[in-house]
């Protein structure tokens, strides 16, 4: 295989992660509406705000890594890994300026560590159900 063949397969697997984590963020921006309109019209206690985030946060890695699961089909777990990274980084910066709040700290250090290892199970698993 040239180098140039190397490049243009290198390519297209930084496009499709990057493509993916793009839908896990839109996934997780529509999910976070729904969620406040909920919130905002029932009488949900507020506890329940931090596990629907993580539910959220889990199923947009899981859309992330089917899109990119699309075109990317092997590496699960080191592109899983990569989408998730990305998302977490995407999000994370995406929320803090909604908030206009940008907080360097353990619970961003925690939401790396989820989102890589979220990522790359995610990946596993999307690229293994669609090779079949």
């Amino acid at each position: 295989m040239g180098t140039a063949k190397i490049l243009e397969k290198n390519n297209s697997v930084i496009l499709a992660i990057i493509k993916g984590s793009f839908w896990g963020v839109a996934f997780s921006l529509i999910c976070i509406l729904i969620f406040a309109f909920i919130l905002k019209y029932t009488s949900i206690s507020e506890t329940v705000i931090q596990p629907v985030n993580q539910v959220i946060k889990g199923l947009s890695l899981l859309v992330a890594c089917y899109f990119t699961s699309r075109t990317v089909h092997k590496n699960g777990w080191l592109v899983g890994l990569s989408v998730g990274l990305l998302y977490t980084v995407l999000t994370y910066l995406i929320f803090s300026i909604l908030e206009g709040n940008f907080v360097f700290g353990l619970s961003l250090l925690n939401d790396i560590v989820f989102g890589s290892i979220g990522g790359a199970i995610a990946g596993i698993i999307c690229i293994s159900l669609l090779r079949k």
